[in-house]
């Protein structure tokens, strides 16, 4: 079962941070962006955040489960939806602890391109 636009809305407002979270569809599901670091993803209705310290240092006891099959289990933060703040301080911790993204290898030019 694929996502709801709906529903990866209200995990944006509920996280409430504005343009720093930016979502791209795929497969159906999507994946959630802080300030360009992957923290989450919404599968089948339900948030599954990225596995880290995060989890534990902010003391939560979240259900895991894996988002997709043969992934392995991530922490589903969907009792946390109705509470911003808790929300906000899981998503932007989670992002503090991953790594910087990758920097995009440049376009190189076609050979025999239009001159």
């Amino acid at each position: 079962m694929a996502t709801d636009q709906d529903f990866v809305d209200y995990v944006a407002e509920q996280v409430g941070v504005g343009n720093r979270l930016t979502r791209k569809k795929m497969f159906g599901e999507y994946a959630l962006y802080l300030d360009g670091k992957v923290v989450a993803f919404a599968c089948d209705n339900s948030l599954f955040v990225k596995p880290s310290q995060a989890v534990a240092n902010l003391g939560l006891d979240l259900p895991q489960r894996p988002p997709y099959p043969g992934a392995k289990n991530y922490p589903v933060a969907d009792e946390l939806l109705d509470d911003s703040d808790a929300i906000r301080r899981l998503i932007i911790e989670t992002a503090a602890l991953m790594p910087a993204p990758k920097p995009k290898k440049p376009r190189s030019a076609k050979p025999g391109g239009a001159r």
